[in-house]
């Protein structure tokens, strides 16, 4: 499995949703994340950001993902 390079987690205001951001190299794919509120934990978040990047066919690590609230 390739290894993602980092992922960013980060609140959307305008679709009141979280959206994962991971970046392989050159290559950035983004995604929404599911049902998750406002006030999630990081550690649900940063689960939820390395089974997106999984089920995208990459590897990352929990230390690499950061969260923008």
């Amino acid at each position: 499995m390739t290894r993602a390079n980092e992922a960013k987690v980060e609140w959307s205001t305008e679709k009141k949703q979280w959206h994962v951001v991971i970046t392989v190299g050159a290559e950035v794919i983004k995604r929404w994340i599911g049902e998750q509120p406002h006030e999630a934990a990081d550690d649900s978040l940063r689960s939820l950001a390395i089974s997106t990047a999984k089920d995208e066919g990459y590897d990352l690590d929990a230390s690499r993902v950061s969260i923008a609230r």
